[in-house]
Order: C-alpha cells, then sequence, then structure tokens
C-alpha cells in the first residue's frame, strides 16, 4: 500500500470538510448548546446513582438501587477495566454532541466508499448523502445515541469486508477487526445483528460468484480471515458482551419461567420477546414510498405546518388567537400510517433514489446483487406483521430474531445500500468506457422509473382516507370538524411533497442529461448534485430536528428539575422507595431523585415486570410493602401532586414467623396475593432447599442497615433465636454475595423477587457486596485480545508502509 503525499493531505482536507459540515449543521452546539433528546433524559435519570456514586468515590458500582427495585448497570454506562475500544472511540468522537455522531456518519462512510475505489469527490457525496438520511437526524433528535452510535460503524465495517474480498487481506483484516471492535463498543446489537443479515446476503452472492468463477480458494481465505477478525473485534468487548448477555437473561428479553398470564390463562411459551411486541411498530406496504415522498403519509405525529396549515385559518377564523393557533399548528398529528408513533419518515431523498435506479441499470456483477437483495429483504422485513409469512418465519427460525422490537428500525440496512449503489451507478456515469448511448439510455431511464412512481403516488391519492389508527382519541378531544381540517392538511402535505419530489427528479435529470451530452464537466456535475442533496436530505431533516430543539447544556446535564414534592421526599434520612402510579414501568423522573420502582428500559428487569402486571397493577398493596415502597405520588382534587406515606411499608429488612414452600414459579408469583408479607415469605423449594422449620421469629429480634451503597449493604442483627430475614431487595445470583460475620453465606429468592437470608442466634454482620464474576472475567479476555488486536495493527501497518524494492532487471 502505498499512500501519496497529495492522497494524504486530500484525506485529512477531506476530514476537516466533514467536521466543519457537522458543525454547521448542528451549529447551536457552537454556542454552548446541546441537544434536548428525551430518550437521554431518562436515561440520565436511570443512570443518576450510578454517576453521582461514580463521581463521588471513583468506584465503579455496577449496580444501581434507583430504577426498578434495583437492577446491574451494564446497560446504563458503566466502564468495564481494559475497555481500551472505548477510549479510541472518544478520541474518534471529539466534536460536541450530536455533531460529533454525524461527523461519524460522513467518515465512516467515506471510509466504504474508498474501498469500493471510488473517487474522493464522489466518495463525499455519497457520505453527505447517507449522513443526512432523515431517519438518521431523527434518531438523534430523539436520543436514539446507542442506535446512532452503531450505525456510524457499520459503513467502516462493510468498507472491511470489501477489502477482504477485493484480495486486500492485510489491510481487510485491520479494517475488520478494528470496525467491529468499534461496532460493538457502541452497543446496539440490534444494529449489528441486522447489519450481519446483510453480510450473510453478500456471502451467498459472493459463493455463488465464485463457484461461477472457479475461485473458491479465495472465498473460503476471505471468509476465514473475516471470521476471525470479527471474532477478534467482538473479543475486545468481552466484558461489555457477558455482561449484557448475563442481564438480559435476567430480563425481559430472556425466558420467561412462567406459564401463566395474570389472569390464570396459559402463557405462550418464548425464548425471547412476544411477536406482538416485536412487530408493534412495522412499517406499512405503501407506506414504504415514503422513502421517496417523506410526508406521503403524514410525516411525523407531531408537524409543524404553522400558519400555512388549514387548521391554523380554522382556529382563527373561530376566535383562537393567532399564538394558540399557531401553537398548535406547530404540533399535528399528520401521520396515518401503520405504526403506532414516529417522529419522523425514513426519507432517502428523491435524488439519492434517482442515482440509485441509475446504479440499477449501469452497475453489473455481484455488487449490485448483493446491494439490491440487501435492500428488497430488509425493506420487506421491516413490513412486519403486514408481511407475517416472511415475518413469522424469521422469528421461528433465525438465531436471536425474536429478541429485538421494531422491526421497522432494519430499514438501516436500506439506508446504508442505497446510497451505495446510487454513487456506485454515478461513478459508471463517468467513465469513459461507458458509452454515450449507454449513459442516456441509464438517464432516461431512471427518469421514467421516477417519473412513473411520481404518477402512481398521485393516483393513490384518490384511494386515501387519510385517516390514522389513532384518529378516534383526537376525535374525543377535537371533535369531528377540526379532525376534517388535520385530514385535508394530510391531504395538502401529500400533495406538496409529492411536487417537491418531481422538482428534485426533474432538476437531477436535467443535470444529469446536460452532463451526459456533454454540456457539463464531472466536477460541476458533482457539485451541483452535492447542492441538490444537501437541499434535500437537509430540508427534510430540519423539519424535525433545527435549532428550537437544542438547550442550554445545564439543562440537558440535569434534565429533571426537582420539585417541593421531591425536596420533601429527600428529607427523610430512612431507606426506602417511591412509586408514582403515572410513571408505572415508563418512566425515569423519579429514579433521578429517589429509589423508584419504575424506570425507563427497553429490557427492563423480568421479576419486576411481573410483579407489576400481576400484583401492582391490580392494587395488591402487600406487594407494594415488600418492595418498601414507603411514598406512593398521589393527586389532590387540583391536579396537583403530593407524597402520600404507607405507614404499612415493610421497610428495608424484616424477620418472618413463616416460610411458605411452593414448587413452581407460577405459585410462588400468585401467592403474593395472599400472604401477609410482614409475617410470610414464599419461596420455590424446587430451587432452593432450607429446612423452614429451622426457626422461629423472636418478637425482640432487630435488624437495622449500617452502611447502604449501590454495590454494598451491611445489616447488623439481633436475635435470641435462629430466624429468617427477608430483604427488600432483588435478588440477583450472578453477582450479589452475602456475608456473614465475613464468611460467605447462601441466600436464596424469596416472594419471587427478593433476598431471603437464615440467620443463626445471636448479634451478627451481614453484608451484601455486588462482586460480578463477568467483570473479572470479561475484562481479562478484553486484555488479551486488545493487545493481539494491536500487536497486528502494528505489524500489519509496518507490512503495509513497508518500501516495496523492485525486482533487479535480468
Amino acid at each position: 500500500m502505498k499512500l501519496s503525499t497529495k492522497a494524504f493531505f486530500t484525506h485529512l482536507a477531506v476530514l476537516l470538510f466533514f467536521m466543519i459540515a457537522a458543525l454547521v449543521y448542528f451549529y447551536p452546539v457552537i454556542q454552548g448548546k446541546g441537544i434536548f433528546q428525551s430518550d437521554i433524559a431518562q436515561y440520565k435519570g436511570m443512570a443518576q446513582e450510578r454517576n453521582s456514586f461514580k463521581e463521588n468515590t471513583g468506584e465503579e458500582s455496577y449496580w444501581t438501587n434507583s430504577a426498578f427495585g434495583g437492577m446491574p448497570t451494564y446497560q446504563l454506562g458503566a466502564n468495564y477495566p481494559h475497555d481500551y475500544v472505548k477510549k479510541l472511540d472518544r478520541l474518534i468522537r471529539f466534536l460536541p454532541r450530536p455533531a460529533d455522531y454525524l461527523f461519524l456518519y460522513f467518515i465512516g462512510f467515506y471510509i466504504l466508499m474508498l474501498s469500493l475505489k471510488v473517487d474522493y469527490r464522489l466518495a463525499i457525496l455519497g457520505s453527505l448523502a447517507f449522513g443526512l438520511s432523515t431517519y438518521y437526524i431523527i434518531i438523534l433528535g430523539v436520543g436514539h445515541n446507542a442506535k446512532a452510535h452503531a450505525i456510524a460503524y457499520l459503513p467502516m465495517l462493510l468498507g472491511g469486508i470489501v477489502l477482504v474480498f477485493r484480495k486486500k487481506y492485510v489491510l481487510g483484516f485491520i479494517v475488520t477487526a478494528l470496525a467491529m471492535a468499534l461496532e460493538i463498543s457502541a452497543n446496539h446489537y440490534q444494529m449489528t445483528y441486522y447489519f450481519m443479515l446483510l453480510v450473510l446476503i453478500l456471502g451467498v452472492v459472493q459463493l455463488v460468484y465464485a463457484i461461477i468463477d472457479k475461485k473458491l480458494t479465495h472465498f473460503f481465505i476471505s471468509v476465514g480471515l473475516l471470521i476471525v477478525a470479527v471474532i477478534l473485534g467482538i473479543a475486545t468487548n468481552a466484558t461489555g458482551l457477558m455482561a449484557t448477555k448475563e442481564y438480559a437473561d435476567w430480563s425481559t428479553r430472556g425466558e420467561s419461567n412462567l406459564t401463566i398470564n395474570p389472569d390464570g390463562s396459559p402463557k405462550a411459551t418464548t425464548s425471547g420477546l412476544d411477536t406482538d411486541y416485536i412487530t408493534q411498530y412495522s412499517y406499512g406496504i405503501t407506506e414504504s414510498l415514503d422513502l421517496f415522498v417523506p410526508r406521503m403519509f403524514g410525516g411525523s405525529n407531531s408537524e409543524k405546518l404553522g400558519k400555512q396549515s388549514n387548521t391554523y385559518d380554522f382556529l382563527t377564523s373561530q376566535g383562537l388567537s393567532s399564538s394558540r393557533a399557531l401553537e398548535f399548528s406547530e404540533n399535528l398529528p399528520l401521520y396515518w400510517g401503520d405504526q403506532p408513533i414516529v417522529a419522523g419518515p425514513a426519507y432517502l431523498g428523491a435524488v439519492v433514489l434517482f442515482l440509485f435506479f441509475i446504479g440499477l441499470i449501469l452497475v453489473k456483477g455481484k455488487r449490485k446483487w448483493w446491494l439490491l437483495a440487501g435492500v428488497v429483504v430488509a425493506l420487506v422485513l421491516s413490513w412486519g406483521k403486514n408481511f407475517s409469512v416472511l415475518t413469522d418465519f424469521m422469528i421461528a427460525n433465525f438465531p436471536m430474531y425474536n429478541k429485538f422490537r421494531a422491526v421497522s428500525s432494519i430499514q438501516v440496512i436500506v439506508e446504508l445500500c442505497v446510497p451505495v449503489l446510487a454513487i456506485l451507478g454515478l461513478k459508471q456515469l463517468f467513465r469513459k468506457k461507458v458509452t454515450l448511448s449507454q449513459k442516456l439510455n441509464a438517464v432516461i431511464w431512471s427518469g421514467v422509473i421516477s417519473l412513473g412512481l411520481i404518477v402512481i403516488i398521485f393516483f393513490l391519492k384518490g384511494t386515501f382516507s387519510f385517516e390514522s389508527l389513532n384518529d378516534g382519541n383526537y376525535l374525543r378531544y377535537y371533535g369531528e370538524e377540526l379532525m376534517a381540517l388535520i385530514r385535508s392538511d394530510r391531504e395538502a402535505v401529500y400533495v406538496n411533497d409529492t411536487l417537491r419530489t418531481l422538482l428534485l427528479c426533474s432538476l437531477t435529470f436535467v443535470l444529469l442529461f446536460l452532463y451526459a451530452k456533454g454540456k457539463l464537466n464531472k466536477n460541476f456535475t458533482i457539485v451541483a448534485l452535492g447542492v441538490l442533496v444537501v437541499v434535500d436530505l437537509g430540508g427534510v431533516a430540519k423539519r424535525y430536528v433545527d435549532a428550537d430543539d437544542f438547550v442550554s447544556m445545564r439543562q440537558i446535564n440535569r434534565p429533571f428539575k426537582a420539585t417541593d414534592l421531591d425536596k420533601q421526599i429527600q428529607q427523610d434520612p430512612e431507606i426506602f422507595r417511591v412509586f408514582d402510579p403515572k410513571e408505572g414501568l415508563n418512566g425515569a423522573r423519579t429514579s433521578f431523585f429517589h429509589k423508584s420502582l419504575g424506570g425507563y428500559h427497553a429490557a427492563k428487569p423480568k421479576r419486576i415486570q411481573d410483579l407489576f402486571e400481576f400484583h401492582l397493577y391490580n392494587n395488591n398493596v402487600e406487594v407494594l410493602n415488600m418492595l418498601n415502597a414507603k411514598y406512593i405520588i398521589q393527586e389532590d382534587e387540583e391536579g396537583r401532586s403530593f407524597p402520600a406515606v404507607n405507614p404499612d411499608a415493610n421497610g428495608p429488612a424484616w424477620f418472618v414467623q413463616e416460610l411458605v414452600p411452593v414448587t413452581s414459579e407460577n405459585e410462588e408469583i400468585k401467592a403474593l396475593d395472599g400472604i401477609d408479607t410482614k409475617t410470610t415469605a414464599v419461596y420455590n423449594a424446587s430451587k432452593f432447599k432450607i429446612d423452614r422449620n429451622a426457626f422461629v421469629k423472636d418478637s425482640t429480634a432487630k435488624v437495622a442497615i449500617k452502611d447502604y451503597r449501590p454495590n454494598l449493604i451491611t445489616y447488623n442483627t439481633n436475635s435470641e433465636k435462629d430466624g429468617f430475614i427477608v430483604f427488600s431487595e432483588m435478588y440477583y445470583a450472578d453477582g450479589w454475595n452475602a456475608y456473614l460475620d465475613d464468611n460467605l453465606a447462601p441466600h436464596i429468592k424469596v416472594n419471587y423477587a427478593l433476598r431471603g437470608m437464615a440467620i443463626p442466634t445471636g448479634a451478627h454482620t451481614i453484608t451484601f457486596k455486588f462482586e460480578p464474576g463477568v467483570i473479572k472475567k470479561g475484562s481479562t479476555i478484553a486484555l488479551i485480545s486488545n493487545i493481539l488486536l494491536g500487536l497486528i495493527i502494528i505489524c500489519g501497518l509496518g507490512f503495509l508502509l513497508k518500501p516495496k524494492r523492485d525486482k533487479a532487471v535480468a
């Protein structure tokens, strides 16, 4: 590999351009502002205790008591020993957020383009088309940072794979291993999983061509190298992966031992998520056309039309003030597709799709076929329940496919493959070897396809009612007359955006037609296309994420403001939990200030979810008591919240009089409906062996907390008889160890979710320590893997940069 000085400075200039472009696009970050991301605010609520503990002690806790009654912090920003990949990632993402992710989009796709031997000018154009894709900007707006992070490294990973198949074995191995390490570190395995489906398609196409071309040796060498590179990249993240797997089994993503529903009916057994939950967010088949026309299906559930809407005109005509009417018309529920709620369309761009059609015509061979197959398969899978034959097959037969929800997310593969084929098509259009007639044919047919789609979309308008699945709810609040105006606004944006797409396609057609005819030069054409792409994609993305979404960093770092209610509760020095029924299991505000029963996470602890569904939603106060919910947030007649004291909360720990054995998880959770948790505990005798008659409750027995931290709890106990204590803490066998007077002692799961422990006569100290073995084991593997990867990179680069000697002339 030889990198000339000119090439080096060219790529350096490109990186500088991407950095400036990211900062300009998200220019409020230059003013010291940040984007307020709703999901990140919830994440901060969940991680507050972990972050505060780390800041005050310098120690990583790996457990938090502030959410869901207690859970590991593996998905809440935990830092692991020897996680050097994360340090590298932070060096790459040096720009302020969210400009850092946009910069990462750009450079990742640029690396992919270079691996495909694309000229740097076209590579820049492709990077803009990829990075400004509407969906990618929208997920930054709502705070799906991990998803954006993982998506950003996918092009680089694909680039490494392409290099290996191009026989650039050393460079391809290095890029693949490094990109895989960074990809796994991004910690959104759903995106990685979907990408691996694309790699599987690529591999099948490569195999077919290897058989045809009789190059199976090269194919198997490439596959072997890629497998090793991927394993090495994964191994550098061993701690996070192993910890996540451990937690996933304990969460709602794992297999449930319950075989009944809360109403007693049989529960469908599954090793993953419920099919209805997986396919809740399924893209409509016709809705897929909004990849081409952004607001064909309304755009989002909160569209900003302002004074240009029929709704605004109607409201002002009815006497509503201009400001009130404008406020309403800036949040119009225009989306009417098949999904419950969306923040915006997954718009690919009219210009990019026009170029994609050119790619379908001009690009030949295996690259076209695996890219096209990737687009088709991902698009069809995104339809979910709307194409249940394929979706049900994948859920039933593909390993881990049932671990992920929101199947519409697989469209990220569409948004990766389409701009790649678009740029490859443009590359062919600019080649001198391609004849004039071939170029004109490609441009004309691309124009015909685009125009044909636009005509179809116009004709389809007459078949639509523009009614949403949620219109029944809106109707109760707005009334039929206002809903009719909202439907007319849906129709208006449908027409306007269709005309917008027609205009952009027409401009692209004229531009490329003139180039093919020799009227425009290559550089001017690329720059003009770049302007069209930025105007097209940037214009749509700005509808959903703009300067108004940026706020001061102080508000971002502290997204929740303490109320008088919070301050009142915080004055209580005891250890307890707070339950806000309005939040339930889907809000982390309470977790920011208190130890909460609720929280916000895509993979909730399985047992707290079960307790909610079987008992808390049915107002079983005894379960609230055993979870030590001392304060329950309620509202007075005027709608003001106040902390109602629960005088019957059991406290952090208590001696019980009786242990009731059951033989299954079903019996254990059902038994909580009829016991006094202060005197009785239930345990699963098929899993835990204990002599339940070996103790009696001493009326003078005492247990009190001496020390309470996220990862360590110490109790002092005193009893004149052998006893049994229930602790109002979540049972987690893979990390929590109990010590009786500094000696490791057994403890068991009681009351379906809590810890219980037999205590001998006398005064004792009980200490629970969170000592997850997965951290020690995983960090050892990570250290070895990082050293190995580092050595391979150094040796590989040394080999690549070594000057090649000229062969001696005989």
